[in-house]
């Protein structure tokens, strides 16, 4: 460890941070206040020590809110004065390398919203950091803990699926929309200052989504179609097909990725296809279909299959319209991984998105984005 590092033992529960106040910094502070379906009190584990943002509005609001003891407009100062021992780092992409760095270099733990850098050879720095402090640096990999892919990883692993042979995985969102968060013309978003502009802020979901689902595939062969259909010259792609082929463990696989812009519903659809049989969901509008061999046979199976689903839609049905009333948004496996993660960092375990998972999600961005995979 560096000589001019700030190592300090944590005690229970461990004190959090939050630096940035944009719409997702809503979900990690309903988190730490305690206030979510998926892990109910955490008072054991974290308490929310401060609220961090340019804005000392914004910063206020958040920490009265949901009960930060402290809002800061400067974050040198916060990790000087609050002395955290997480930071969640929620800003614009730009700014997470000197961000994770300084938090990092003050003794914290770092928890940074995607993507955390532009390539995976920042990344490979950022990590190199973490190790020099000997801290965890985890990146929000938030949909593999959602309860659908959570489901469909458990039949892939118990052998449901057979062999996994095709994944592919949709998202249809109309980012374009001039009245939307990513689509306002008089006040562009800062990813579109990434290299994927605006769907840059979904290809790692994208990618972490299919190497978990195809057990960490190498892909040898990927053909990436990049538009802007739109033609808003604000945008410097909405839309994306990307094939991708190459292999894991149990032989070859597929993938295909899709984002497009200018179709409905609005929807992030998974679907994974093996050597028995298949299954699907839908991150936004969650339900889970399964199409397997069943108790009965080859017969019966189809049978069985249809009234399985059946009842499994109108199930998610009722279940979904609960959560409109509710007001509960997809982010269910975001507050999931903050509950592993502390959970891991209070217990001293291995973290529930390690290091080379989140490398390889980037690395596979970058294998997209690259040159020679432009079709």
């Amino acid at each position: 460890m560096p000589d001019n590092a700030k190592p300090r033992r944590m005690t229970r529960p461990l004190k959090a941070a939050v630096v940035g106040s944009g719409g997702i910094s809503q979900e990690h502070l309903s988190f730490l206040s305690g206030k979510t379906v998926v892990a109910g009190d955490v008072s054991d584990r974290v308490k929310l020590a401060a609220v961090c943002d340019l804005s000392p509005a914004a910063a206020k609001y958040g920490a009265t809110k949901f009960g930060a003891e402290a809002s800061y407009t400067d974050m040198t100062k916060m990790l000087e004065q609050a002395s955290p021992d997480v930071v969640h780092i929620l800003t614009p992409p730009q700014s997470h390398v000197a961000l994770v760095t300084e938090a990092l270099a003050s003794g914290a733990h770092v928890i940074c919203e995607k993507p955390i850098t532009p390539t995976s050879e920042e990344l490979r720095k950022l990590q190199a950091v973490a190790d020099e402090y000997d801290r965890h640096l985890l990146e929000s990999h938030n949909y593999r803990f959602n309860s659908g892919v959570v489901a469909i990883k458990e039949m892939i692993d118990d052998g449901d699926l057979g062999d996994v042979r095709e994944v592919e995985i949709r998202v249809t969102l109309p980012v374009t929309d001039p009245g939307g968060r990513f689509g306002d013309p008089n006040m562009p978003s800062p990813i579109h200052k990434m290299p994927a502009g605006v769907i840059h802020d979904f290809t790692t979901h994208l990618s972490y989504l299919m190497l978990h689902l195809t057990g960490d595939a190498t892909f040898t062969k990927v053909g990436a179609s990049w538009n802007n259909h739109s033609e808003s010259p604000i945008f410097r792609y909405d839309n994306l097909d990307a094939i991708m082929i190459g292999s894991s463990a149990t032989g070859p696989v597929h993938g295909r990725l899709r984002f497009e812009s200018d179709a409905a519903p609005d929807g992030f659809t998974i679907v994974v296809r093996g050597t028995r049989g298949y299954a699907e969901t839908d991150l936004f509008q969650p339900y889970l279909r399964a199409v397997i061999p069943r108790t009965g046979g080859g017969q019966l199976s189809p049978i069985a299959n249809h009234i399985a689903n059946g009842l499994e839609l109108v199930k998610s049905g009722v279940t979904n319209v609960g959560k409109k009333i509710m007001q509960k948004g997809p982010y269910h496996g975001l507050h999931q991984m903050l509950d592993d993660t502390y959970a891991a960092l209070v217990d001293g375990n291995e973290m529930p998105v390690t290091p080379q998972q989140m490398l390889r999600a980037s690395m596979l961005v970058d294998q997209l984005l690259a040159e020679e995979s432009r079709v």
